[in-house]
């Protein structure tokens, strides 16, 4: 049988202190299952002011927000949430962009991070 300990990430003394490989230790930080990059398909620009992000799985809607303070502009959400998405991504002046379905699956612990770059056609 399996143990899983949740760990905060400012306690690593605990885990040099165990024995047994059978432990899983788990973090209690969220991660987000959707994490989308806009860019400009003709630049390469990132884009983010004015950006909208929604993903759909099923009747589940979010509108995805950006990841605050980030150099470079990352639209997250579906935290800890497994599912099979579709992402539209809008903004003015570009077409918008549907995606295929895009599917978060989880480990034992956390959401799998799918990393998504959206390359948005101007009009």
């Amino acid at each position: 049988m399996k143990k899983i300990f949740l760990l905060l990430a400012c306690t690593p003394f605990l885990l040099a202190t165990t024995c047994d490989d059978d432990d899983i230790y788990c973090t209690q930080e969220a991660k987000a299952g959707l994490n989308i990059t806009v860019k400009d398909a003709v630049t390469d620009e990132v884009l983010s002011t004015g950006v909208m992000v929604i993903a759909q799985d099923g009747t589940y809607t979010e509108t995805l927000e950006q990841l605050p303070n980030n150099e470079i502009p990352v639209f997250i959400g579906a935290w800890e949430r497994v599912g099979t998405y579709t992402v539209t991504v809008s903004k003015e002046g570009y077409q918008t962009y549907t995606s295929e379905l895009i599917v978060v699956t989880a480990d034992v612990c956390h959401v799998i991070p799918q990393l998504i770059t959206v390359n948005l056609q101007p009009n």
